[in-house]
């Protein structure tokens, strides 16, 4: 047998790194995508960079909100009258925000949760009724939901709920409960009723296989949905604007909107920091849990069965 000379074959020039010119760049259909990349960039930019700058100014040592004078926690809690802490309107506003967050998630999640069981499990016309109704209501514009619920407030209402706290409680929990719902009942329909159903020929009753079986399933929605509900209260305005009444029911919202309109001082921007790392915060602990929780998932639905 003749000896044969084994060589390695020669790679062919790729057609890619033969094509020259912008033409060829643009024709190119595995080229980096440089221009999203320059687009992504540029938005994060445009969106991230002014509310940075309004933290920074946050803690500028004089009042100036232009022109940066050295750092400092004055705005914050040193300045004897305007600081954030210690001026009394701005404290009050402070806990107020955080009083109709706190209050619309533990009113709204609940209720929105069995709303989307109900729908999701009950089948007929006023179930799609109901439905249609939840669905109308998320896309009706808040100004509008916002102006129906002060006349009713204010002149049908007036008596069982004046315009103040509990009127914007009862609007926030009527303008985030779609929000609870949708996020609950997407969960449903990636369940389905089959654990309930596994649970109860193993002699769990329906209030158990609710209890022990569906709701860890919805618990990682049902967070989600809390983190989105208390974030969106806390930077609502519409409604909350709408419905307060005293100074004293005003949140940090509605006094940021009415001091940024005249020339205040930069413990404002300090008032919105505590806003925006407050909903990021929330957002941040809802997104930790719910990950956590839905780790049991990934081992199968069979851990939730052992409590039965």
């Amino acid at each position: 047998m003749s000896d044969t000379a084994i060589t390695a074959p020669t790679t062919r020039p790729s057609r890619v790194a033969t094509r020259r010119g912008v033409f060829g760049w643009v024709r190119d259909p595995w080229r980096k995508p440089r221009f999203l990349q320059t687009l992504t960039w540029g938005y994060l930019a445009w969106s991230i960079l002014p509310v940075l700058i309004a933290i920074m100014f946050s803690f500028n040592a004089g009042r100036s909100r232009s022109t940066w004078q050295g750092f400092s926690f004055r705005w914050w809690y040193q300045d004897e009258f305007d600081s954030l802490w210690r001026d009394q309107d701005l404290r009050r506003a402070m806990v107020q925000t955080f009083r109709l967050a706190i209050a619309t998630v533990v009113l709204a999640v609940p209720i929105g949760t069995a709303f989307a069981i109900g729908i999701d499990r009950w089948r007929g016309r006023i179930s799609r009724t109901a439905n249609f109704a939840m669905l109308l209501q998320f896309v009706v514009p808040e100004l509008i939901l916002s102006i129906a619920l002060f006349l009713l407030f204010n002149k049908v209402l007036k008596d069982l709920f004046p315009l103040g706290t509990y009127a914007q409680i009862v609007g926030l929990t009527t303008f985030q409960l779609s929000y609870s719902v949708i996020i609950v009942r997407a969960r449903l329909l990636s369940i389905g009723p089959e654990y309930e159903e596994a649970a109860m020929d193993l002699g769990a009753t329906p209030g158990q296989a609710l209890r022990r079986v569906l709701m860890p399933l919805l618990m990682p929605a049902v967070l989600a949905s809390a983190a989105l509900v208390f974030a969106d209260a806390v930077d609502n305005f519409v409604t909350v604007r709408y419905l307060s009444g005293p100074a004293s029911s005003e949140p940090l919202s509605v006094k940021i909107y009415t001091a940024a309109r005249q020339s205040p001082a930069p413990s404002i921007n300090a008032a919105a920091t505590v806003m925006l790392v407050s909903t990021l915060f929330m957002i941040a602990i809802g997104w930790f849990l719910s990950r956590r929780v839905s780790k049991g998932d990934t081992s199968g639905a069979d851990a939730v069965f052992t409590g039965l």
